[in-house]
């Protein structure tokens, strides 16, 4: 390279910085000569899925939740199940109706109905039971999807005992378990440390964290927290098929409910748990569930609109005691203590008066009050 030559490499460098210099001051200057704004910045927190609380899921699955009394020729017994489509279809255990001449199931409401067979499978311990009344009502939501893992939190729900809509918190503590029990084989099923014991059989397993239907709890070792449930992913294909394939005409239905109890006192435990039910209701909110609680009566007085302003205030709302009831005029009357925590108050003890009575053969909170002024 000559001389010449190298000179203009060098000017052409040396121009070429000077230019990149000027460039570069233009644009610093216009930077800060702009007026500053920001845009709205959107984050996303890792979550771990839960879009309900604990309470709410309970509250939700409840719902649908039912007990099952079962009469055969040479026994009663009771069991449990669950409503899984809307055509009034409900899983349970084959164990829970087996030799049964006649099924009853009660809702969350108390509200009791005669129930037909619709399908069962002694070899895996599944039924579905038809009750039309339940025609259109939303279901719970079955999960067959995921796979289930030692330590999943779990939900076991059910009547042990006869208690109804009672809650086990646990987890699963094993997998893959297979044995038999009365004649009964269980393979592959989910090993849970929530017991089940009597009246719990057919009652839903359930998620925490999701909120779904992950399996059918069926089987119990007595006196230990030890219970197995069926994977809800292993039986789903046949129990909608036989949904899918039975129509009403196929059933018999009982006309009425086997011994139909005639009087109110046959129903104080009932009468209790649904006053517990309608404090509850309140407590989350669920202010469309508790007003389906009260009598035809009562709501042509109070309409939907005014009870929910009535109780849009309350943060909270807990039963504290049940006083004794008596029998006044066919219906149970009885007074509860609460605790109520509405938005700006203090917490303060609430007295309630309820009388629930019979409405159509069904159990209803006929009228309340309490001691500041009539709900």
């Amino acid at each position: 390279m000559t001389f010449f030559q190298k000179r203009f490499s060098l000017l052409v460098t040396i121009t070429l910085l000077f230019a990149g210099a000027v460039f570069l001051y233009h644009t610093y200057q216009q930077t800060f000569d702009e007026p500053l704004t920001a845009e709205p910045v959107v984050t996303y927190e890792p979550t771990n899925n839960r879009t309900q609380t604990l309470q709410q899921i309970i509250h939700e699955a409840q719902k649908n939740v039912v007990k099952i009394s079962v009469e055969t020729p040479t026994s009663t017994r009771v069991g449990s199940g669950f409503l899984y489509n809307n055509r009034g279809d409900i899983i349970t255990n084959a164990h829970v109706i087996e030799n049964a001449s006649v099924v009853e199931v009660t809702l969350s409401t108390t509200e009791t109905y005669p129930a037909a067979i619709v399908g069962m499978s002694k070899e895996k311990d599944i039924a579905v039971i038809r009750v039309p009344q339940l025609i259109n009502q939303r279901p719970m939501t079955i999960d067959t999807t995921q796979s289930i893992d030692i330590g999943t939190d779990i939900l076991a729900l059910g009547s042990p005992l006869g208690y109804q809509n009672s809650v086990s918190v646990g987890i699963i503590s094993g997998t893959n378990r297979s044995f038999d029990i009365d004649g009964y084989s269980y393979d592959e099923v989910y090993q849970i440390s929530s017991n089940i014991t009597h009246g719990n059989s057919g009652g839903p397993l359930i998620d925490q964290t999701t909120g779904k239907v992950i399996g059918i709890n069926s089987a119990g070792i007595s006196d230990t927290d030890i219970g197995f449930s069926i994977p809800i992913k292993d039986v789903i294909d046949e129990v909608t098929d036989w949904s899918a394939n039975t129509s009403n005409d196929a059933l018999t239905f009982p006309s009425t409910i086997h011994n139909q109890l005639t009087s109110i006192d046959d129903y104080k435990e009932d009468s209790y748990y649904l006053v517990q039910y309608f404090i509850d209701s309140l407590a989350i909110h669920d202010y469309i569930n508790a007003y389906a609680l009260l009598g035809s009566d009562y709501q042509s007085n109070h309409n939907y609109t005014d009870f929910r302003e009535h109780y849009i205030s309350l943060k909270t709302i807990d039963l504290i005691e049940q006083q004794q009831a008596a029998v006044e005029d066919d219906q149970w009357a009885f007074t509860v203590l609460v605790e109520e925590f509405r938005a700006e108050q203090e917490p303060e003890t609430d007295t309630y008066t309820f009388k629930v009575g019979l409405e159509n053969d069904q159990l209803k909170i006929i009228a309340y009050t309490n001691n500041h002024d009539e709900a």
